[in-house]
Protein backbone atom coordinates (compact mmCIF):
# COMPACT_ATOMS: atom_id res chain seq x y z
CA UNK A 1 0.00 0.00 0.00
CA UNK A 2 1.40 3.77 -1.04
CA UNK A 3 1.52 5.74 1.74
CA UNK A 4 1.30 9.56 1.11
CA UNK A 5 3.10 12.20 3.07
CA UNK A 6 1.95 15.73 3.26
CA UNK A 7 4.28 18.68 4.32
CA UNK A 8 2.91 20.09 7.41
CA UNK A 9 5.09 22.89 7.97
CA UNK A 10 2.62 25.89 7.12
CA UNK A 11 -1.40 25.58 6.14
CA UNK A 12 -1.96 23.16 8.70
CA UNK A 13 -4.59 22.94 11.28
CA UNK A 14 -4.27 20.73 14.97
CA UNK A 15 -7.36 20.08 16.70
CA UNK A 16 -9.03 17.54 18.93
CA UNK A 17 -9.96 14.40 17.44
CA UNK A 18 -13.42 14.65 20.12
CA UNK A 19 -15.87 15.93 17.94
CA UNK A 20 -14.82 13.48 14.73
CA UNK A 21 -15.68 10.63 17.42
CA UNK A 22 -18.60 12.06 18.33
CA UNK A 23 -21.28 9.59 16.77
CA UNK A 24 -24.00 11.87 17.40
CA UNK A 25 -22.86 14.51 14.86
CA UNK A 26 -23.32 14.22 11.03
CA UNK A 27 -20.58 14.27 8.91
CA UNK A 28 -21.78 17.35 7.32
CA UNK A 29 -21.53 18.78 11.45
CA UNK A 30 -18.22 17.35 11.84
CA UNK A 31 -16.80 19.40 8.48
CA UNK A 32 -18.49 22.43 9.22
CA UNK A 33 -17.23 22.45 13.00
CA UNK A 34 -13.34 21.09 11.75
CA UNK A 35 -13.16 24.62 9.21
CA UNK A 36 -14.69 26.87 12.15
CA UNK A 37 -12.00 25.74 13.87
CA UNK A 38 -9.06 25.91 11.00
CA UNK A 39 -10.06 29.47 10.77
CA UNK A 40 -8.89 32.62 12.36
CA UNK A 41 -10.20 34.36 15.12
CA UNK A 42 -11.25 37.64 13.25
CA UNK A 43 -13.14 35.45 10.49
CA UNK A 44 -16.91 36.09 9.60
CA UNK A 45 -18.31 33.79 11.27
CA UNK A 46 -22.03 34.28 9.91
CA UNK A 47 -24.42 31.61 8.16
CA UNK A 48 -23.49 33.58 5.09
CA UNK A 49 -19.79 33.58 5.75
CA UNK A 50 -19.68 29.76 6.59
CA UNK A 51 -21.77 29.41 3.41
CA UNK A 52 -19.04 30.48 1.23
CA UNK A 53 -16.60 27.89 1.87
CA UNK A 54 -18.49 25.10 0.77
CA UNK A 55 -20.86 24.28 -2.26
CA UNK A 56 -23.63 23.33 0.33
CA UNK A 57 -25.35 26.87 0.63
CA UNK A 58 -26.75 28.10 3.51
CA UNK A 59 -29.91 25.68 3.86
CA UNK A 60 -27.17 22.78 4.64
CA UNK A 61 -25.05 25.12 6.61
CA UNK A 62 -27.81 26.63 8.86
CA UNK A 63 -28.92 22.89 9.57
CA UNK A 64 -25.07 21.79 10.25
CA UNK A 65 -24.83 24.89 12.96
CA UNK A 66 -28.31 24.12 14.62
CA UNK A 67 -26.75 20.18 15.28
CA UNK A 68 -23.35 21.80 16.35
CA UNK A 69 -25.65 24.44 18.93
CA UNK A 70 -27.21 20.72 19.46
CA UNK A 71 -24.98 19.14 21.24
CA UNK A 72 -23.10 22.00 23.02
CA UNK A 73 -20.00 22.56 20.38
CA UNK A 74 -21.32 26.11 19.79
CA UNK A 75 -23.06 28.74 21.18
CA UNK A 76 -24.28 31.62 19.09
CA UNK A 77 -25.22 34.83 21.06
CA UNK A 78 -26.71 38.24 19.86
CA UNK A 79 -25.41 41.59 19.61
CA UNK A 80 -27.85 44.26 19.72
CA UNK A 81 -27.39 47.59 18.94
CA UNK A 82 -30.49 50.06 19.82
CA UNK A 83 -33.04 47.43 20.81
CA UNK A 84 -32.01 45.17 17.59
CA UNK A 85 -29.89 42.49 16.92
CA UNK A 86 -26.66 43.46 14.60
CA UNK A 87 -24.76 40.35 14.64
CA UNK A 88 -24.07 37.33 16.34
CA UNK A 89 -21.21 36.61 18.69
CA UNK A 90 -20.19 32.55 18.00
CA UNK A 91 -18.54 30.26 20.63
CA UNK A 92 -16.34 27.70 19.28
CA UNK A 93 -15.86 24.66 21.28
CA UNK A 94 -13.74 21.68 20.24
CA UNK A 95 -15.81 19.30 23.11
Amino acid sequence: MAVFRVNKNSNYTNMSNYHFRDKRLSWKAKGILSNMLSLPDNWDYSLAGLATLSSDGMSATRSAIKELEEYGYLIRRPIRKDGKISDWEYLIFEN
